[in-house]
């Protein structure tokens, strides 16, 4: 029978082993373009070493100020103690049972019912709720909701989310770079003379530079399903460590029914700030959902992964069918 430990051992498995295929990915561009630019494996090297040193300053960058950005966004302010009661004594006491640093909590102004958490570690940790979740949830799913959350701080998901983005848009960065350079390039005539130059050298440069083309293409596109597969998997992760703190899955599954069902609309998100939600805030039927990837798993496959734990069947008649296709 699925336990929470090995939902949890599983989804770390996988994630750790998308993260790496993004790598990979940023390694074989930075080698290809570079080889194809500069006709040797030197400047192939070189190639990797810029793009891993890119990746480097982003990373620092979106580390320090990534969740304050993330936050004013979303239009959230801070709790003071004494706003909240509820709210700020259920993360309390599941922060204490997590052994987590109590994190600063932010309330945004919103009837839709969501959360999120950001922040780079455990120690510069916020969660965030919308307005409509404390109207609209009980006390045991909001503690499913928050036990989520804290599970994204504790499983450092937040870190975890950034350096995986950071080599997607590096990947990104270094394709478009390179489809610059190649249209340039091709209207200097300077590729011609460079073969030229190179003699004999010039056909396996030639063929490195047709690969350099087609992966700059295809490698944004790969790594950013990669990106998505990763939240998915970090989403089922924090689904489960959420069970471990709150003891009771019936809560969360609550709760993410209540939320996936809802048909408010979340003003305060958009395409930068939706995978951090509990539930995808950008609705089916809104305009700003057309041509988007789903960021986060099937809410029915989440609420029956939750309902084998403690036994129950799969969700099935109505109820299933009412949860079908909302991510």
């Amino acid at each position: 029978m699925a336990t929470f430990y090995t939902h949890q051992a599983e989804n770390r498995r996988n994630s750790l082993l998308l993260m790496l295929s993004v790598a990979v990915v940023l390694a074989v561009l930075g080698f290809v373009i570079g080889f194809a630019v500069s006709g040797g494996v030197d400047g192939a090297l070189l190639a990797i070493v810029g793009a891993l040193a890119l990746s480097l300053v982003l990373s620092l960058g979106s580390y320090y100020a990534g969740d304050s950005l993330v936050l004013a966004a979303s239009q959230a302010h801070e709790l003071a103690e004494g706003q909240a009661p509820e709210l700020l004594n259920i993360v309390r006491e599941l922060s204490i049972a997590g052994d987590l640093p109590m994190p600063r909590v932010y309330l945004i102004d919103d009837t839709a019912p969501n959360a999120f958490a950001t922040g780079r570690d455990p120690a510069h940790a916020s969660i965030a709720v919308t307005s409509g979740l404390l109207q609209k949830l009980d006390r045991e799913e909001l503690q499913g909701v928050i036990g989520h959350e804290l599970s994204h701080v504790g499983n450092l998901d937040i870190r975890f989310a950034l350096l995986v983005g950071v080599l997607v848009g590096s990947i990104a960065l270094l394709a478009d770079l390179f489809l610059r350079y190649t249209w340039i390039s091709g209207s200097m005539g300077g590729r011609s003379r460079s073969r030229d130059e190179r003699g004999g050298g010039g056909g396996l440069q030639a063929l490195m530079f047709v690969l350099a083309l087609v992966l700059a293409i295809l490698a944004p596109i790969f790594a950013r399903l990669v990106q998505l597969a990763v939240s998915r998997q970090r989403e089922y992760l924090a689904d489960a460590s959420s069970v471990a703190l709150t003891r009771n899955p019936a809560g969360l599954e609550r709760a993410l029914a209540k939320i996936a069902g809802d048909t408010e609309v979340l003003e305060a998100a958009n395409r930068a700030t939706q995978h951090l939600y509990l539930v995808n805030p950008i609705k089916k039927f809104e305009e700003r959902a057309k041509g988007l990837f789903s960021t986060h798993p099937p809410i029915i496959e989440r609420i029956d992964r939750l309902r084998a734990l403690h036994g129950a069947p799969p969700l099935a008649g109505g109820s299933a069918v009412a949860l079908t296709g909302l991510e």
